[in-house]
């Protein structure tokens, strides 16, 4: 039975969910949000004491929608009125010298590299304000390095994408409290080893893992076994991520929450000979730990939390208590950082492909039967196509490239990458201790690497590997979530849903 103090909390959620989205386009100012909180109260003052109908707290629910609406559009205010440093500001279009710390590991692209640096001083004065660097590839830094840079401060600006449509990368970089930027100033390294101990401590784990699987493995291969065990911000080069892009398997490249989604549901398949309760313990465990050794971001954070609901859900069987706990998840994400919700494209996936694997992913198992539970190919199959359908609308609407060979190619590649994983950590993990012991190791995942890659290869190559969308509407995209909330209601409805226990 569905608990009336649930379906209270969905329209809660639902309410302060729809606030924080309408007002991540359309800012009708403060005074708006505390109307809509006086409508609510007034409503509810109405139909508690004056109202005559017999189903009092059915009519109750609307104004309760309304103050979820005002409370998601006064927290996005709340979130609004951090807008940077006034000091800063009044220096935009000026070259400035200032003294900041890297704070976020940095991010290796082909041609340069992306530093988010906590400015403290700018010309002596003291400032607390990130700013976001493009500087020169050859130019090598660390997390918790102390850096002195000199160039022309800039605030981002929205700019048209490829399709024609606009980018709002001013609110996509707020999200992560980021209001400027600086093109190719000049830095200088003035000391190492600021920052958090922790996370200056995993990213020289990180950096050190990943140099001892380099000098194993060749690249593109290192790269990309970078990116699946310890999402290395490394570049690929442009041409070989559009390959992964076309077939629709990027979420392994990009770490996102697609990828440790997918991934959670690989480990548990793989454990699935263990007994429950240990294949259970193991899966949770290695998500902590991927995200440990990840640095633990908050884009990590978020999607390993989303992984950790899916074993969660196979642990109990109960969809309805796992979507329950899933949305109290969310709220609380968003409640956190508003502007998730908009423009953090990991959350987005994340949670929509943790909805696939516990709703529909079930369901689709009875059509195929074709297809041979050898090696686990049916569950592969149906996780693939679940978590394809439902993060397929956010995929046309943010890349508007729809792969026509994503499911072939994430079954034939998904399958391996848990042990890819595996000999990947082993072939690190060996490194430390001697390059000639992690070469067993380096030589198996080398060739899972190198089938992944060959794979991606003759799928991009097809010339009807992916179809280009130019223009898919934001209300299309909130009409098939709309129709995929039906879906879900409906087989909630049925009570249809359930994730059968292994046998112990």
């Amino acid at each position: 039975m569905k608990r009336p103090q649930q379906s209270v909390v969905y329209i809660f959620v639902g309410g302060f969910t729809g606030g924080v989205l309408f007002h991540s386009f359309f800012n009708l100012g403060f005074s708006f949000s505390l109307f809509i909180l006086l409508l609510a109260s007034s409503l509810f003052v109405f139909f508690q004491y004056f109202g005559k109908t017999r189903k009092k707290s059915t009519v109750l629910l609307i104004p309760l929608l309304l103050f979820g609406v005002s409370l998601g559009l006064l927290r996005f205010d709340v979130a609004d009125l951090k807008q940077g440093s006034v000091f800063l500001t009044g220096l935009v279009g000026e070259r400035i010298v200032g003294e900041g710390i890297v704070v976020d590991e940095p991010d290796e692209r082909e041609n340069h590299t992306k530093l988010t640096v906590t400015l403290d001083s700018v010309f002596d004065e003291e400032v607390k304000s990130k700013i976001l660097i493009t500087a020169d590839s050859y130019q090598k830094f660390l997390y918790g390095d102390r850096i002195s840079i000199e160039g022309i401060l800039l605030t981002p600006k929205k700019f048209k994408s490829d399709r024609g449509g606009v980018f709002d990368y001013p609110a996509f970089l707020s999200k992560d409290g980021i209001f400027y930027l600086m093109f190719y100033p000049e830095v200088t390294l003035i000391s190492s080893g600021g920052g958090n101990s922790v996370k200056r401590t995993l990213f020289s784990f990180k950096f050190a893992f990943l140099e001892r699987i380099g000098r194993v493995i060749p690249e593109p291969q290192a790269s990309l076994l970078g990116g699946l065990v310890v999402g290395a911000k490394q570049s690929l080069g442009e041409e070989l991520q559009d390959d992964f892009r076309k077939t629709g398997i990027i979420h392994i490249v990009v770490l996102s929450g697609y990828n440790v989604t997918i991934v959670a549901e690989a480990i548990m398949r793989f454990f699935s000979f263990l007994p429950y309760a240990l294949s259970l313990s193991l899966g949770a465990f290695i998500i902590v730990l991927f995200a440990i050794m990840t640095g633990a971001s908050a884009t990590i954070v978020r999607a390993s939390i989303m992984a950790l609901l899916v074993l969660l859900a196979r642990a109990t069987g109960r969809a309805y208590t796992m979507t329950y706990a899933l949305f109290i998840a969310g709220f609380f994400m968003i409640l956190h950082n508003p502007k998730i919700l908009v423009f953090d494209s990991s959350f987005q996936l994340s949670f929509m492909a943790t909805l696939g694997l516990i709703y529909l992913a079930p369901k689709l198992e009875e059509y195929f039967k074709l297809v041979p539970t050898k090696w686990q190919l049916r569950e592969f199959a149906t996780a693939t196509i679940a978590t394809q359908l439902f993060v397929l609308p956010i995929l046309l609407y943010k890349m508007g490239e729809l792969s026509l060979v994503a499911v072939p190619v994430n079954m034939l590649v998904l399958i391996f990458v848990p042990i890819t994983m595996l000999f990947g950590f082993l072939t690190g993990m060996f490194g430390f201790l001697s390059t000639f012991l992690s070469l067993p190791f380096a030589y198996i995942s080398n060739a899972l690497l190198s089938y992944e890659l060959w794979i991606v290869d003759i799928f991009a190559s097809l010339p009807f590997a992916s179809v280009q969308i130019d223009t898919f509407p934001l209300w299309a995209v909130i009409l098939l979530y709309a129709m995929y909330g039906l879906l879900i209601f409906y087989f909630m409805k049925r009570r249809q849903i359930s994730f059968p226990q292994l046998p112990n």
